[in-house]
């Protein structure tokens, strides 16, 4: 290859990575300033802001249009990763429901991480107006004020209703879901992404839902779907893991090994869909 040609590859090189970089700082300039300060907020944890470079939260927030003055309700929180950015968020203008697990569940985990959660709530101040609910399939379904809220949210979550409870553990939470929101009311949805080609079956241990699943009970439950976004996508993640969704980080299911080509596929490729109330 003569000098010229090289020259010429390294300018078109050159030119894509600036076009490129201008792209991401226009895309973050665009983004709503209470969402970044949320995200920004020196109070959370640094194990979980670890986890920004696979969740992006604040474009994710910003794709679902979360504004401080609604009264959103977020499905099962466990220990607050996203609480801890919608608590601040909303706080003095709006309204946060943390729908937790049932105060009378009798698993061990489910006991824990709400005892933990609670203790958040009573001890940081970000989380001093934060609304503890109960939420689970079928039998707890008075996450919010029946038509109360503006948006709900549940990130990562729909698969454990289905490998608990099926189709019908499903559907019993998108109804909750519907019945707690306003009319044209948005539910945000992330979920680990199962290939359309893949048997309906692998939903039930590997962790992923296929997307057009989700869309088809959302759909039953009084949903429409407004808008799909790939903020959350990971072309890596082949969905097709010994230990399903688990065994990529954070869990790291397998341990040491392979850890290291784990690690590399970095989180699950997710579908991040926004939904409104009929």
């Amino acid at each position: 290859m003569n000098l010229g040609i090289k020259s010429l590859i390294a300018a078109a090189v050159f030119t894509t990575l600036v076009g490129c970089q201008a792209t991401q700082s226009d895309t973050s300039a665009q983004l709503p300033s209470a969402i970044v300060k949320a995200v920004d907020n020196d109070n959370r944890s640094d194990n979980y802001r670890a986890r920004d470079q696979y969740r992006n939260p604040a474009e994710t927030l910003a794709f679902f249009a979360v504004e401080p003055s609604m009264t959103v309700v977020e499905i099962a929180p466990g220990g607050g990763w996203y609480s801890e950015i919608l608590a601040p968020l909303v706080k003095g203008q709006g309204t946060y429901y943390a729908a937790h697990f049932p105060a009378d569940s009798e698993v061990g985990y489910y006991q824990r991480s709400l005892k933990g959660y609670k203790e958040k709530v009573a001890t940081n101040p970000d989380f001093s107006e934060v609304k503890i609910t109960e939420f689970a399939p079928v039998t707890h379904s008075d996450i919010a004020p029946a038509g109360s809220a503006d948006m709900v949210l549940t990130f990562r979550n729909v698969h454990n209703w289905y490998m608990g409870k099926g189709d019908e553990g499903v559907l019993s939470a998108f109804q909750a879901f519907n019945k707690a929101l306003k009319p044209g009311g948005i539910l945000g949805v992330v979920e680990h992404r199962l290939p359309e080609h893949r048997k309906l079956a692998d939903q039930k241990s590997s962790g992923y839902m296929k997307q057009s699943y989700v869309i088809d009970i959302a759909k039953q439950a009084g949903f429409e779907l407004v808008e799909s976004s790939d903020i959350n996508a990971n072309p890596l993640d082949s969905a097709n893991h010994p230990k399903g969704v688990w065994t990529l980080p954070p869990r790291l299911a397998l341990g040491e090994e392979k850890a290291a080509q784990y690690k590399a596929i970095g989180e699950s490729d997710r579908m991040t869909l926004k939904f409104k109330k009929l």
